[in-house]
Order: C-alpha cells, then structure tokens, then sequence
C-alpha cells in the first residue's frame, strides 16, 4: 500500500521533533559559572570542615554537654538559617548545624568523584548524617529537622533508630517529598535533559529560590536586605548550579508517610500557623500520624520559625527537651494557637 502523500509532512515534522528532542540538547552550549569561589573564601570564622563519605562538610559546632542536637536545613537553606537558635540550643547540649550535600559551603562532588554513592540522594543523605555523627563523636542526637531537613531526620530515624533520640520537625516537607510525579523522576534522568541541568538549576534559583524565600515568611519585613544576602552568598560557591541540580535529579519518592507509625522515638512537630511552602494542615497530619507526636502551632509565623519568630521557636523546644531529660510526660505547649486558614 502506498503512503499518502498527505501523511508525508507529519512524518517529517514528526522525525524533526524526535530530532530536536534527543539531539537539540547537545548543541546548547552549558558555559561554566563565572567569578565563583572556593567555599573557604565565604567561610565564617567559626566554619569548620571535615571529610565525611568522599565530601568535604561545612558545618558548625558549640557547647560541649550531652546529649547533642544536630540542626538540618530545609532545601536552598543552609546552616545560616540557623544563626538565631545555635548558640542559645548549644546551651542544652553540643549542638551541630551542617550544609547538606548540594548546599551551603559544602563541597559539590561531580560524578568523577562520587562514582557508585551518589551523595544528593536523601538515602545517601541520611547515611552521611550517621557518618558524621561517628566523625564526631556522637553516639546519639536529637534531631531538628526544617522543611527537607525533616524528611532526612525522619528517613535516618527509621533507618538508624539506636542513633536517633528525639524528633523535633520543623514545618517538615513530609508529604511534599512523597509527591513527586514518576514522570518527572524520569525526564530528569534523560541524558539529555542532565546535559542542560546546570542551566535549568541556574534558573530555578534566580525564579523559584526567589519565590520561594519570599513565600517562607510571614511577616515580609523581616526579609530583610541582610537576610536576602545570607542566602544568596552561597551562589557563589564553586559548581553550586550542578549541586542544585544533582539534588532536583536525585529526588524520589521514599514514602515515609507510610511509615510514620514506625517512629518510635518522642516527636515534636513545630510549625508556623501561616506557612507558604509547607501548608500548616500537612503539620497537623504529622502531629495525627506519628505515635504520641506533640504539636505547637508558632502564631504570626511562616516556614522559618527558628528565624522569624526565634524566642517562640526555642521556647517550645526547650519545654520538649527539658520534659524528655526530666523523663516526665510532655503535655504540650503554650504556644499552640488556631492555624491560619490561608495554610491550609
């Protein structure tokens, strides 16, 4: 049978499609970053650096009693947003604040060097916790986790449960990381689309790291200037647009929230009552989910609470901890107030 001459031009325009599809990708140009830094250059003078799993960490450390907190940032965070708390939690024990791989002043390690163990990975991520904690010295912690940081303390609590002492979740991103669509888990791990990854990162921070800083507070005004410049800093470090994107590629649904009733160490849940990126509703579900877990609700606050309301956040957490050394039942907080009914 003969072909149509009419189907002749959709053929064509069809071959050219695929063309430009899994073609096309290799002739954009990807132009390294230019006027970047080595993170010792943007490092403070209480920064400290140590080798964990073929990754040099960034990461701070005061006080010296047990038992430890060990403080995880949330995505495009980095141990900066914890200046207001460090110091003030290092009073209740040695207290640690580290970059997570792909952030802050921690190396970014290309595939040459990481080769079979790829470190974005929130496996992976949960694994160099544990690693770091043994570097350290630290047998056991409590763990403070924000937005993403909650989905690693959580996934190294199930993991490693003899490590973990308390939760103590922070507006987590729980059921945010469980929603990761299969089909864009795969699109990223075209060979094509990785090829132009850096590219894609570059934008997501100039448009998305934007939006997203800004929808994390409630009160606008206390974004500000220095703030804005905290976070941004880091964009000059050495290959932060491959970190960026090995942590977009690398995400995939672990399912955690199948497996909340497994947690079997005290939680506290913390959120603001008007978050932007993590919906308060979704801190209420942890709070139903997750065996004999406590709620405060920090009024007149957004994502960040340990930065924009810091007095409220560690009153709550020294009311937790201090019940849990004291080995008396904790009955809630005096923060808790109604949830905003824009956050849910």
């Amino acid at each position: 049978m003969k072909r149509s001459k009419a189907s002749l031009p959709w053929l064509i325009s069809g071959l050219a499609l695929l063309l430009a599809l899994f073609i096309g990708p290799y002739l954009i140009p990807v132009r390294p970053l230019e006027d970047t830094v080595s993170p010792d250059d943007l490092a403070d003078p209480d920064s400290r650096f140590i080798e964990v799993d073929n990754v040099r960490i960034h990461y701070k450390q005061f006080g010296t009693k047990e038992p430890a907190i060990v403080l995880l940032h949330g995505f495009g965070a980095s141990s900066y947003s914890w200046r207001n708390v460090l110091h003030p939690l290092s009073e209740l024990g040695a207290t640690l604040a580290y970059d997570r791989p792909g952030f802050g002043l921690t190396e970014r390690p290309t595939a040459k060097k990481w080769q079979t163990i790829n470190p974005y990975s929130l496996d992976s991520q949960a694994k160099l916790l544990i690693d770091l904690l043994d570097r350290l010295g630290i047998r056991e912690a409590y763990l403070i986790g924000n937005s993403m940081g909650g989905v690693v303390a959580v996934h190294a609590a199930l993991t490693y449960p003899e490590r973990v002492k308390a939760l103590i979740l922070v507006d987590a991103a729980l059921y945010l990381a469980d929603s990761i669509p299969r089909w864009a888990q795969t699109l990223a791990r075209l060979p094509q689309i990785d090829r132009l990854g850096p590219l894609f990162a570059r934008r997501i921070a100039k448009v998305g790291g934007e939006r997203l800083l800004v929808s994390s507070w409630h009160d606008k005004n206390k974004l500000t200037e220095d703030v804005w410049d905290g976070y941004m800093r880091v964009m000059k470090t050495e290959n932060w647009d491959y970190g960026l994107w090995q942590i977009l590629r690398s995400r995939h649904k672990l399912n955690l929230t199948n497996r909340l009733h497994e947690i079997n160490v005290p939680t506290l849940i913390v959120t603001g009552d008007d978050d932007g990126v993590v919906p308060t509703i979704h801190s209420l579900r942890l709070a139903e989910n997750i065996p004999n877990a406590q709620l405060a609700v920090i009024p007149d606050c957004g994502h960040l609470p340990q930065e924009e309301r810091p007095d409220e956040f560690l009153k709550v957490v020294r009311e937790f901890l201090d019940q849990l050394q004291s080995q008396e039942p904790w009955q809630g907080s005096s923060m808790a107030a109604p949830v905003n009914s824009k956050s849910g």
